[in-house]
């Protein structure tokens, strides 16, 4: 990871650990007891080799907190929905790491039912008593025109929001297994990104 890259996490990290700040997180105090990564073909870890998905990998710095890997490839925000209950809050987790929206864009899904989809994963998740954060995949292919939208839920439902967070990635052929996909060296890029940005809530 870049020096900036590291430095903006970290500072975020900080702004976390502040008095009143990590109280803007909805149910930061959940009595969940897991961390389950739930997504699409970027959580499933898409072109790694065994034990080096980006959720094993976060599993590894967060023990002996158990993570689970919810991640399906070419999952939509409708797809999800569908799975919630079965894939996610059966889990009973303390932390949810949400991670959808490119295969929306790739499908041709308009932005207004993204949006309301993701929104109501989020409800799903913080009334079953779990944090959330939201990973934005912008990869430079459908720009940031999705991170407004983002935002909007962040701010209103008081998740954590990670922008970009292929930032790097996406555009460096040596991090990366295929034209979208990461390979192992860019998925433990992915875990260390957010497990920097998640320690602060587990503390």
């Amino acid at each position: 990871m870049r020096k900036k890259e590291i430095f903006c996490v970290c500072a975020l990290g900080l702004l976390l650990a502040l008095p009143g700040c990590k109280s803007r997180i909805a149910n930061i105090n959940s009595p969940g007891e897991t961390v389950v990564c739930f997504g699409d073909s970027i959580t499933a870890s898409e072109g790694s080799t065994g034990g080096n998905e980006y959720p094993a990998v976060l599993a590894r710095k967060l023990e002996p907190i158990k993570v689970i890997n919810a991640g399906e490839n070419g999952n939509t925000t409708e797809d999800a929905l569908r799975r919630i209950e079965r894939d996610v809050l059966a889990h009973n987790p303390r932390l949810v790491i949400v991670e959808f929206s490119a295969n929306d864009f790739l499908k041709g899904v308009p932005k207004d039912e993204t949006f309301s989809n993701l929104d109501e994963i989020v409800r799903k998740l913080q009334d079953s008593g779990a944090m959330v954060v939201l990973l934005e995949v912008s990869a430079g292919r459908f720009g940031d025109e999705y991170l407004e939208g983002f935002r909007r839920i962040a701010a209103k439902r008081r998740a954590l929001l990670l922008p970009n967070i292929l930032k790097g990635i996406f555009s460096n052929a040596s991090l990366k297994s295929d034209t979208i996909h990461p390979n192992d060296l860019g998925y433990r890029i992915i875990a260390e990104r957010v497990y920097e940005a998640i320690m602060p809530l587990l503390r």
